[in-house]
């Protein structure tokens, strides 16, 4: 039997589509690649999660997620579209565990950022 959570995703996931079909990577001004709206999204709005096996060790694309007391709870390392969030330090999406949201309206094409300090 699933567990509520995953019953919970897979229902988001029906309801929204595919997160290729709502990001997508490009060339970021930022640095590199980036991760790009391709759909808009309101303040709130689900963008999608961060996938990829558990790790213990950091590396590239590790998503570490700390308690409110600041110990480790788990990290991540990314295998889908969301590995390519740039730093901003006026970030239009935050993390709520491995669930990414919007923190304001982001425009189709817009680059999808984050603030790597304020990740909980």
């Amino acid at each position: 039997m699933e567990s509520d959570c995953s019953l919970k995703c897979a229902t988001r996931t029906r309801l929204l589509g595919r997160l290729v079909d709502r990001v997508c990577k490009a060339r970021s001004e930022i640095h590199g690649f980036g991760c790009f709206a391709r759909v808009g999204f309101d303040a709130g709005d689900f963008i999608g999660t961060y996938e990829g096996p558990e790790v213990e060790e950091d590396g590239t694309y590790v998503l570490w997620i700390y308690d409110a007391a600041g110990g480790v709870l788990s990290a991540r390392r990314g295998s889908n579209l969301l590995r390519w969030l740039n730093h901003s330090d006026d970030p239009n999406a935050e993390f709520d565990r491995f669930d990414l949201y919007a923190s304001r309206a982001i425009a189709p094409g817009e680059e999808i950022t984050i603030d790597y300090a304020g990740i909980s």
